[in-house]
């Protein structure tokens, strides 16, 4: 898999046959819409942990024909009103998709729309494909239920919030590694807006006392799992 940050916790997901989008939310963040074209994206899938608007922005400019929603019951819902396309899911589930298995985990955090309605709880993915497992953790505070994630396999990378106040930071993230025996972890939802500003090189460097490693790549670049 080849996984390109598309800044705050948006990502691109290539798998040998598609390409899977987590969480667009681009044209509103000033770090990421002038360096990431929306309309290069092209999604076969989109995979959304919560319902608020710093991770689904984008859907209604990236989704269409032939393009799957996969998120809770409560978003999928949301956006098939919409005259978009959707699968479900809901905490615990798992299910084989075109590109790999997927299962929903638990996520600590709160989830709604824009407009306040309820977007369901929020979750995180499993994803495993072509030999390969990830942990998306979603926007999460550090939770006991991560101890779980290695029953399913130990995930090659962990993608875990590190901004602090609305999410767990680097210190809790640390603890996460030990839970979900991941010790290669891709950091998100950071330095987007002043309450979630960090010191990257610090967080680098705490990371690497703890023998873990952190990757905080450039907008638009990508790494190799």
């Amino acid at each position: 898999m080849k996984i390109t940050f598309l800044g705050h916790a948006a990502l691109k997901i290539q798998t040998e046959k598609h390409t899977l989008v987590v969480d667009p939310f681009i044209s509103g963040n000033d770090l990421a819409k002038d360096r990431i074209d929306l309309s290069s994206l092209k999604p076969d899938y989109i995979l959304l942990t919560h319902a608020h608007q710093d991770h689904i922005l984008d859907v209604e400019r990236l989704a269409g024909k032939g393009v799957t929603i996969i998120s809770n019951y409560e978003i999928v819902s949301h956006f098939e009103k919409k005259g978009l396309e959707g699968h479900p899911m809901n905490h615990g589930g798992e299910r084989d998709f075109g590109f790999g298995w997927l299962k929903y985990v638990n996520a600590v955090h709160t989830s709604s729309f824009p407009d306040g309605s309820y977007g369901g709880q929020p979750g995180g993915f499993l994803l495993r494909s072509s030999g390969k497992q990830i942990y998306i953790a979603g926007d999460t505070a550090l939770h006991m239920d991560m101890k779980l994630i290695p029953e399913y396999g130990e995930p090659d990378l962990a993608i875990l919030p590190i901004g602090d106040n609305f999410t767990m930071g680097v210190a809790d993230a640390i603890r996460a590694c030990d839970f979900i025996r991941c010790d290669r972890v891709l950091g998100v939802h950071y330095d987007t807006f002043g309450y979630i500003v960090i010191d990257k090189d610090q967080a680098v460097a705490d990371f690497k006392a703890a023998g873990k490693t952190l990757l905080l790549p450039e907008i638009g670049s990508s790494i190799d799992v």
